[in-house]
């Protein structure tokens, strides 16, 4: 269904603001379902299609998911004529994630807990019988997401880049992304790997808490945060992770609710449109920029894990200035005029003093 090849877009003034010469975000919400989640289920349904069309006993695929997964386990699923059982912690999803796999015929389980709740009901489920189990565990998964790596050095014919950074929730896409780059490296595609950084938000930040403690990880329970899909405290790819990021000078960074969606706006100015999830990955190499981590000469890489239109609640409520103790310092609200081009001529003139001074 077209997933992958997505843009690679060159976010000049963003990076001018951070003073690097080089930014680019991989927008892989450009794809089907709006996010990187295509790439692995694409791989996993097109298998059990084939596992059922050779007589094998599979009734249904199942998930958990915060909203992407099951957004596009829903819609494969679909397409190939297969049952989709989803599992989502109640309230905790966008509209748009929660209406996608409800429009596209799954059987949608809304539960009353978080995300980590939600993974241990499916992988019960997916001890039954004909029950195959469709969450980033399952390496099928993963082989499909790490195309993302040999993309990004596609676009660059074949440069690496210096810098990857990425959002981190149930890490089996850092854990995609360091098996691509290990599959290059063998094939000599690539003489040598980027620095790989993940972010999290500080609400839900068990590999960064691990990052800071010799990578000696513990399980948390993770707060609310306005980065929904990754508000996971027990992620399954955990070992993975710490893995790659230990083979490739690996940097954990954090977002508190304040900076990830202050980065959003600022970078939303400059001519993107991020999700949340996004934005705690430029919150952060915002953070690393000012500590110098990140030199101005790096060619950095952010990946984009979905399309900002599936959070359109998170963008108003922020212009709007009803997120919960976020001050919003870069809202743009509406002005409401009467029907009168006088009156909208004076507003114009009003905005264009502001713009001389």
């Amino acid at each position: 269904m077209d997933e992958g090849g997505t843009n690679l877009f060159w976010a000049e003034r963003f990076g001018q603001e951070l003073g690097l010469d080089e930014l680019w975000v991989k927008l892989c919400g450009n794809s089907h379902t709006g996010s990187f989640k295509d790439l692995g289920m694409t791989v996993l349904v097109s298998v059990v299609r084939q596992i059922i069309t050779n007589g094998g006993s599979v009734r249904a695929i199942a998930c958990a998911s915060t909203g992407d997964t099951s957004a596009s386990l829903a819609a494969y699923a679909a397409a190939g004529n297969i049952p989709a059982i989803v599992i989502l912690p109640r309230g905790k999803t966008s509209t748009a994630q929660l209406v996608q796999p409800l429009a596209n015929g799954a059987h949608v389980f809304s539960v009353d807990t978080d995300f980590d709740g939600c993974m241990n009901l499916v992988q019960r489920l997916a001890r039954e019988e004909g029950i195959y189990l469709a969450n980033s565990m399952n390496s099928l998964r993963l082989e499909g997401q790490k195309t993302v790596s040999v993309e990004i050095m596609q676009q660059f014919d074949w440069e690496v880049p210096d810098v990857v950074i990425m959002p981190g929730g149930n890490l089996g896409n850092v854990s995609a992304l360091g098996s691509g780059l290990e599959m290059m490296t063998k094939l000599g595609l690539i003489k040598k790997t980027p620095r790989v950084v993940v972010a999290q938000a500080a609400a839900a930040n068990p590999l960064y808490l691990a990052f800071k403690n010799n990578w000696h990880f513990e399980p948390i329970v993770a707060k609310e945060t306005q980065a929904t899909a990754i508000q996971i405290g027990n992620p399954i790819s955990i070992q993975k992770a710490i893995q790659t990021l230990q083979l490739h000078d690996g940097i954990v960074e954090q977002a508190t609710e304040t900076e990830l969606s202050d980065a959003a706006a600022r970078a939303d100015r400059t001519g993107m449109f991020n999700c949340p999830h996004t934005a705690v990955a430029l919150a952060s190499l915002i953070k690393l920029r000012k500590r110098g981590e990140i030199k101005t000469s790096d060619r950095v890489v952010v990946i984009s894990t979905a399309n900002g239109l599936k959070f359109t609640d998170f963008k108003l409520g922020y212009h709007n200035k009803t997120l919960p103790n976020i001050k919003s310092d870069h809202s743009n609200q509406p002005l409401e005029l009467p029907n009168n081009y006088d009156t909208l001529r004076k507003e114009l003139d009003k905005i264009e003093k502001k713009l001389k001074v």
